[in-house]
């Protein structure tokens, strides 16, 4: 059976939960995916408290192992931009087309206030999952790094 459990600021995991996400997350992005101190930081971000900061993560489970799971953060800027921004989701490679991600997107929208944006590669098998449930490409994205 698929469990949802929906951290925050108000409702935070132990560390050891945590970091069980943050291993999962670093472990199942793939390409996707970022250095894990990175995904740490954006788990803690989730986690802080404030009007401006925070987020949420939601992880799925089955029999007390992490099979999926998403970051939001709160970007703060409601009106001009999404309110949050989903930036990390995975579900396990085994489990995939289980409707896991579906189950944990849903989740997330249902309990986020305000809109969500979402970056995704275009080769990305996602992509169809998230068009599915009403996203849609207003902009293209384009970054300068400063090195």
């Amino acid at each position: 059976m698929l469990v949802i459990k929906t951290f925050n600021e108000k409702n935070k995991p132990s560390t050891q939960e945590k970091e069980q996400i943050v291993d999962f997350l670093f472990a199942n992005l793939e390409q996707y995916g970022d250095p894990r101190q990175d995904i740490l930081k954006c788990a803690d971000y989730a986690l802080k408290e404030g009007d401006s900061f925070g987020g949420c993560i939601n992880a799925a489970y089955q029999d007390n192992e992490v099979v999926g799971a998403v970051i939001v953060n709160k970007t703060g800027m409601k009106d001009y931009i999404p309110e949050n921004i989903l930036v990390y989701i995975a579900t396990d490679a085994q489990k995939r087309g289980q409707g896991i991600g579906k189950t944990l997107m849903k989740k997330t929208i249902d309990s986020a206030e305000g809109d969500i944006a979402l970056h995704v590669e275009p080769d990305n098998p996602a992509k169809g999952l998230y068009e599915s449930l009403g996203f849609t490409n207003k902009y293209l994205e384009m970054r300068l790094k400063k090195h």
